[in-house]
C-alpha cells in the first residue's frame, strides 16, 4: 500500500475573513475547529502515515496550547510557515518522512472534504504521479478591465476550478520546489506544471470549497449535514460524531 503524507497550510493572515474571533482555520465549525474538520478524514486513513500543519510562526505556541486536547489524540506535526503559501508548504515538505511515497496538500480552510473524494484523487495520483480535485466551471465567465467593464466572455468548456487535496509523487514535488526560485505559485499543480508534468484532474464536489469569507463559514455550517456520511463507532474513535 502506498504511503502518503498530508500537508495542511494554515499560516495565512485570513485578511478577507473579517471575523473578530480569529483566523478562519481556527474558528469552530459544528463543534470542532475548521482545521480539524479538514484534517479528520486523512487522520482516519491507514495509508496516511504523516500529517503536518503549517502555522504562522507567531501562532505555533498559541495553537499548541489552544488545541492541546485535540492534538493529544493525533500525531499532527506543527510546522512554522513562511511568508507565502508555497514557502509554508516547502518548509513542511522538508520534514516529510523518507519512506513516504506521495504527498498531498490540502487547505486547512477546506473542511468539507470526505473519504470518497480523497480515495479518488489518491488513486489517480498513484496511477499518474500527479492529481488534483477540481470542478468544471458552470457559470459564464467574464474577463473585465480595471474599471470592471467586460472585455470578453471566456469559453468555459475546458475550464475547471482547482481544489485540494492536490497529490503528487514525493520526488516530483521535491523537484518542483527545488526549481521554484522566487516564483510564487497559487497552488502546487501550477508549480509542478513548470517541470513539464501535467497533473490529471479528478472531478470533486462543489461542497469542497475553501472558506475565505464569513459568508463561506455560514454556508459550510448549512451544508455540513448534507455531506456523505461514514459510520464510525463512537467508542472506537476520538473524533467521531454520531456519524461522520
Amino acid at each position: 500500500m502506498p504511503q502518503f503524507a498530508v500537508i495542511l497550510p494554515a499560516a495565512g493572515k485570513s485578511s478577507r475573513f473579517g471575523d473578530p474571533r480569529g483566523k478562519k482555520p481556527f474558528i469552530d465549525l459544528k463543534g470542532r475547529p475548521v482545521w480539524l474538520r479538514a484534517a479528520e478524514p486523512f487522520l482516519r486513513r491507514d495509508d496516511v502515515v504523516q500529517t503536518l500543519i503549517c502555522l504562522a510562526p507567531e501562532d505555533v505556541d498559541w495553537f499548541r496550547e489552544k488545541f492541546r486536547p485535540q492534538l493529544a489524540f493525533t500525531n499532527i506535526e506543527l510546522v512554522a510557515g513562511g511568508k507565502e503559501r508555497a514557502d509554508s508548504v516547502e518548509n513542511a515538505l522538508k520534514l516529510v518522512r523518507p519512506d513516504v511515497e506521495f504527498v498531498a496538500v490540502h487547505d486547512a480552510a477546506r473542511p468539507l472534504i470526505v473519504k470518497p473524494w480523497i480515495d479518488a484523487v489518491f488513486q489517480a495520483a498513484v496511477a499518474e504521479g500527479a492529481a488534483i480535485l477540481a470542478t468544471p466551471i458552470s457559470s459564464t465567465v467574464k474577463r473585465v478591465d480595471r474599471e470592471k467593464r467586460i472585455e470578453e466572455t471566456v469559453p468555459r468548456d475546458q475550464l475547471w476550478a482547482a481544489q485540494t487535496p492536490q497529490v503528487f509523487d514525493r520526488k516530483l514535488l521535491v523537484e518542483a520546489y527545488a526549481k521554484r526560485g522566487a516564483f510564487q505559485p497559487t497552488d502546487e499543480a501550477q508549480l509542478v506544471e513548470r517541470t513539464g508534468v501535467r497533473a490529471v484532474v479528478v472531478e470533486g464536489s462543489p461542497f469542497n470549497f475553501k472558506i475565505t469569507t464569513a459568508d463561506d463559514l455560514k454556508m459550510a455550517e448549512a451544508l455540513f449535514d448534507s455531506l456523505p456520511k461514514e459510520k464510525v463507532l463512537k467508542s472506537l474513535h476520538p473524533f467521531s460524531d454520531e456519524m461522520f
